[in-house]
Order: structure tokens, then sequence, then C-alpha cells
């Protein structure tokens, strides 16, 4: 477990305190939300079994201190809605005694939470939503919110937390029948067993899942199983098989957050075959569109990936600049990503000693949050990163195939 997390863990709600201390994004409103978040969830502690001879006078007292703190905020944003929503609906559960009547705010405050890459408040949310729902939590969101909070982990790189709380999940979906989250429990820690770097444990547990999901007729599991198998796939370097499972998915994706993401996967995939053209029609669709920050991180980083392959420096700093503005809220994985297609674009433009200095830190990132894939990927570039010519222009691809030409026929008909 990382070390924010862990402070995290012992001390709820703090975390939403280091806005103050200007550990987020620099802005007025920033402290403001910060503060607000903090006592809005300190109100909903008041929910929690430990309350429940609570006076509703001192209820009362804090919930229009907190109720004021929120509307004294901006009322345009996004976060601001949230808020003001969470303390209505807490109010409610607190006067009608049902702590199902918050669950709704909660559960979409996480989920913004998420989207905005605040993976350390998104999670304190959802443990919060935990303790304050115990024993009276509806089962269905009992699973939901253990397999939300899972997701949350692995995207810290918190892989132990994250694998028991995908293990919980799913016990509890069996339990009552729910099938559907049983596969996602499943799917999940491939991902998990994926970031570890056991490639081919990782492929036959998606496999297994995919055979099962098709045979329940889950569409909604098949795309996740198709786009763990072609992250497998092309990180065990077989992008022309990873490809038509990536297109899969985006076909199969319902919800335009799934399927940006499954769209950002696949360029990142037709630029390893040597397909620029394909990658880039792929990547500026995600940005034409829109999508959670994650997703748009994931999309620049690869178009300035696809400029320096493409030796077009202009293009190539253009998007290093719009990825660096953005370093400081990257999670590890992203974080070191970006360092390390950064340190191969300074490669290619012949800035040796400046490529060998990012690889150098993505390496340290990716050893101290776990990232052994990435460990390994970076140290196979550094070893070889001085007997190659990488100021010559791109080859041509060999990698390619007949499912990946159709792929990016596929492909040209949805930008056109």
């Amino acid at each position: 477990m990382t070390d924010s997390v862990a402070q995290h863990a012992g001390l709820p709600h703090a975390v939403f305190l280091h806005r103050l201390a200007g550990e987020s994004p620099s802005s007025a409103l920033e402290p403001r939300l910060g503060r607000a978040a903090f006592v809005a969830l300190r109100l909903v502690d008041l929910l929690g079994a430990e309350y429940t001879t609570l006076h509703p006078d001192a209820f009362h007292y804090q919930h229009v201190a907190t109720a004021r703190c929120c509307r004294d905020l901006p009322p345009g944003t996004t976060e601001t809605s949230h808020l003001v929503g969470l303390v209505q609906g807490t109010h409610d559960a607190f006067e009608q005694g049902s702590v199902g009547l918050v669950l709704p705010a909660l559960f979409a405050y996480a989920h913004y939470l998420e989207d905005e890459m605040r993976l350390e408040e998104a999670l304190d949310v959802l443990d919060t939503l935990l303790r304050v729902g115990g024993e009276k939590l509806p089962a269905t969101d009992a699973v939901g919110a253990r397999l939300r909070r899972a997701r949350v982990y692995r995207k810290l790189n918190a892989f132990d937390a994250a694998e028991q709380s995908y293990a919980e999940g799913g016990a509890l979906a069996a339990a009552i029948g729910d099938t559907h989250s049983e596969l996602l429990s499943r799917i999940g820690r491939g991902y998990v067993v994926t970031a570890r770097g056991n490639l081919a444990e990782a492929e036959h547990a998606l496999r297994g899942v995919l055979a099962d999901a098709e045979r329940l007729g889950d569409a909604g599991a098949q795309a996740l199983a198709h786009q763990g198998i072609s992250v497998v796939l092309n990180t065990a370097g077989q992008p022309s098989d990873a490809i038509p499972h990536a297109w899969r998915a985006f076909e199969l994706y319902t919800d335009d957050v799934s399927r940006m993401r499954a769209l950002g996967d696949l360029g990142t995939m037709l630029l390893t075959v040597g397909d620029a053209q394909s990658a880039e029609r792929a990547l500026g669709e995600i940005l034409r569109r829109g999508a959670t920050h994650e997703v748009l991180d994931n999309a620049t980083i690869e178009l300035m990936h696809c400029a320096s392959f493409r030796r077009d420096r202009v293009g190539f700093e253009r998007w290093r600049e719009r990825c660096d503005a953005r370093r400081e809220s990257m999670p590890p994985n992203i974080l070191v990503d970006y360092m390390l297609k950064a340190g191969i674009g300074r490669a290619r433009f012949g800035q040796l000693e400046r490529a060998e200095r990012l690889l150098a830190s993505a390496l340290r990132i990716a050893d101290e949050a776990g990232l052994h894939e990435f460990t390994f990927r970076i140290e196979r570039i550094q070893a070889g990163l001085r007997d190659c010519d990488c100021a010559e222009p791109a080859a041509e691809s060999a990698l390619s195939s007949e499912a990946v030409t159709e792929v990016s026929a596929s492909l040209a008909e949805l930008g056109a």
C-alpha cells in the first residue's frame, strides 16, 4: 500500500484538507472546496452507528453550519453541486432515519472524484459510505461500493488492497446471485495481475471470464474482458493480436466514458504497429468528444508519442507542454508513462542525455510504486538507448495484419 493511502486510512477526511496546504493544483477555489468537502463528510459521519443516540439539536447545529459553508461556494461548479446534494441527502437521511437516502449522493461524489483523478479523496468517500451504511447497506450497494473501491485502489497501485476488495465484492455478489458483479470482480483481479506483471496468468483468467460472459450474454462484461485481454496482449508484445480485442470492446460498450477509454487503448496499439495516422485519428476523436481526466491525459501522452514517432519536433513539444502542465495531478502509472515516452521522444530527436535523465526518473517512480511491468520495459530501453540510431526517421512496422487493416478502415469510417 502506498504511503499516501496508509496515511489516508488513519485520518478519515483529512485528505480533503490537503487542498488547503497547496497539494492540489493551485486555485483560489480549491481550498474552499476542500474545506467544504471535509465538513460535509463530517456531517455524513453523524449517520454512523456510533451516533445513534445523537440529540437532534446537535445534528441540526452541524447541518446549518455545513450548509452555510457549501452555500458560500460558487454555484456553477460540478463539485459544489455534489457537495450541496450530499448535505441535503444527509439531512434527509437523519430526519427520516434511513441511511439509504444519502447513498446516491455518496456514490455520485466518489465517481466524480475518481474521474477527476482525486483518487485518495474518492477512496475516503467510498470508505465513508461503507462505514455509515454498515449492516443496513443494501447488498447491491455493498457489492458496488467494494468493486468501485477496488478499482480506485488499483489506480493507486495499492494492489494487495485492490485484490482484497475485489474478492470481498465477488463473494458478496455470489451470495446474492449477481453474476454480472461476479464477472466484474474476476475482471478486476485480472487487471491487478496484469499490473503486477504476470501476463500469462492474467490472459488465462481474462479469457475464462470472456467465455463465461459470452455464455451468459453479458455484453458489458464481454467488453471489459476484451479490453483487458487487449492490454495483456499488447503488453506482451503482441499488438496485432491485441487490436481486434480493443476494437471489439469499443463496439460493445454502450457508455461514452468506456468507449473513449477503449479508443485510447486502440490508439496506443495502432502506433505500436506503425500506423500513426490511424492512431492519431483514434486519439483525436477522444479530444473532440471529451473524456475523463485520466483518458484525456493518456490520449495527450500518446499524441506526443505519435509526434515523436513521425519526427515532428514542433508537434512533440506542443503535446509535451500540455502533458507537463498536468503532471502534478497524474497518478504514478500515468506519470511514469509520460516520462518514459517523453524520454523516448528526446532520444528520437538526438537529445540522449535528457532522455537518460527522464528514463532514470521514470524508473525510480515505477520502482517506488511497484509498477513492475514498467520497470522491465524502462530497463530494456535504457540498455539499448545509445546503441540505436534514434534520430533516423521511423520505419514502417511489419507487425500489421489483415485484422489490423480492417480495424483501421473501420476507424476511418468512424471519423468520416
